[in-house]
């Protein structure tokens, strides 16, 4: 990216010195220059020359300037939350403040998966939580949450967040960000964080976690097909105002093809996973011990939300199936709006252990407490969602068993790390994980196939590093 690419009156620093050798090899070192970027895109320097500046550029290594800039990120869920969107939209604004850019992040209160505000949060305050440490500056707006969200009952939680938030963000449009990134699901808060991009004539950029209107109508969540034809062109016609529409697989990076993206504005930015604090313990999980297994007991654990697109029942069928093998012992860790109807109907079954969210912090021994993960999901989500928890998953070196076919996002992604079993059959599933329970070795071995991948492919610092450079190059080309 060329200096001085920037807009709207911000200074930018450009820097930090750098050894350079010519014949006597002597080191030429250029200090940090300041320039202001006038509304014209001219660059007026105040202080070293021009020149200095030009002899900098074309000693420089490719890729060598640093350019922070302001970014506005905007979207419903945000730390604390433990799963989901949430921890890794967190992440990235994290990683962008480490990075040396000023970032604020306007989101709600914390709710999810519980569907209920955490305490010391509120639901009707608008709040501000200043930076701190390398963290953002984070502008929390109310929302209605529901205890049972329903189709209607979604979509009004949605808007609420979505009418409340509407004039912070179009408040920040005068803080003149270059970019604003807003985060789907919510489509909701997409039209927003569109206009306040036009308004500061920042970038706008929409990033899909989940295709959530393709995902309520084939979950049932919303039905009627005249409805789905409606809101899926709305959706559509939304999508194609943003500068970068970015998405995280391969078959999601097809549907915004099929949505009308054009090829430059589409951007593949995959979810990541911290492989230095999820990695195999050389030692025994303390959860074992805490569950009461002996060490020759086969863990089978799920760890994540428990809602309408993760298909638990198909899981606690086959759990029903292998009721009678006492070396398998299922652990079902999270919250979600299904839990309590999913502990209601499956309450006799005495080799399941239900366990709430834990702390971060945990994680990694709770993940390590695994022999098998297990990933349920229902067909008609395949491709509409990845599923979040896989990442740590193989990062943690366990085999897994997922419900999906062969074809899909999550298909290709279990392919040679774990075992498939068709969605929806519970008797699948139940003998894929009692054949991994059966041979330890295949365990072993698809389990080490599973952290290489994640190390190879996941790796937190070479994704955000590259979206980084994706978002100076959206400044750098302003017109494409």
């Amino acid at each position: 990216m060329q200096p001085g690419t920037s807009q709207n009156g911000k200074y930018i620093y450009f820097g930090c010195a750098f050894p350079y050798s010519l014949c006597t090899f002597a080191k030429l070192s250029l200090i940090v220059q300041r320039a202001r970027v006038s509304a014209s895109g001219q660059r007026r320097l105040a202080g070293k020359t021009t020149l200095q500046l030009k002899i900098l550029c074309m000693l420089a290594p490719p890729g060598y300037f640093f350019l922070p800039m302001r970014l506005l990120v905007y979207g419903l869920n945000y730390a604390p939350e433990l799963t989901g969107i949430g921890k890794y939209t967190a992440e990235m604004a994290d990683s962008l403040v480490a990075a040396g850019h000023e970032v604020r992040v306007v989101t709600a209160p914390p709710y999810y998966p519980e569907w209920r505000v955490y305490a010391g949060y509120s639901a009707y305050r608008f709040t501000h939580e200043r930076s701190f440490h390398g963290s953002p500056a984070v502008y929390r707006c109310p929302l209605w949450v529901p205890q049972r969200p329903g189709g209607l009952k979604r979509l009004l939680h949605l808007a609420s967040f979505a009418l409340s938030s509407f004039p912070v963000v179009l408040r920040h449009a005068f803080w003149k960000p270059e970019v604003i990134i807003t985060i789907a699901p919510a489509l909701f808060c997409a039209p927003g964080g569109w206009l306040a991009a036009r308004v500061c004539g920042a970038r706008a950029w929409l990033h899909i976690q989940d295709f959530e209107v393709d995902a309520a109508f084939s979950l049932g969540i919303l039905k009627r097909r005249i409805l789905r034809r409606a809101v899926t062109a709305i959706e559509c016609f939304i999508m194609r105002r943003f500068d970068r529409v970015s998405t995280i697989s391969a078959q999601m990076m097809v549907r915004l093809a099929e949505k009308g993206i054009p090829p430059e504005r589409r951007i593949l930015f995959p979810n990541w996973v911290d492989t230095a604090k999820i990695r195999p313990l050389e030692m025994v999980s303390h959860y074992r011990s805490r569950f009461g297994l002996d060490d020759d007991v086969v863990v089978v654990l799920y760890s994540g939300n428990m809602g309408e697109k993760q298909g638990m029942d198909v899981l606690l069928d086959a759990a029903a199936l292998l009721s009678a093998n006492a070396k398998i012992r299922f652990v079902l860790c999270g919250d979600g709006v299904a839990r309590m109807q999913l502990e209601k109907k499956y309450y006799f079954l005495t080799n399941v252990i239900w366990l709430s969210l834990q702390p971060l912090e945990e994680l990694n021994y709770l993940l390590n407490a695994a022999d098998i993960h297990v990933l349920p999901q229902r067909a008609d989500a395949a491709d509409l969602v990845m599923p979040s928890k896989l990442t740590g998953m193989m990062a943690s070196g366990k085999a897994i068993v997922a419900a999906a076919l062969p074809e899909t996002e999550i298909g290709a992604a279990v392919k040679g790390i774990g075992l498939l079993v068709p969605p929806g059959d519970s008797a699948a599933f139940a003998g894929a994980i009692n054949a991994l329970a059966d041979d330890a070795e295949l365990r072993n071995r698809l389990g080490a196939a599973a952290r290489s991948r994640a190390v190879d492919k996941m790796c937190i610092q070479s994704i955000l590093g590259r979206f980084d450079r994706d978002l100076r190059e959206a400044c750098a080309f302003k017109g494409q």
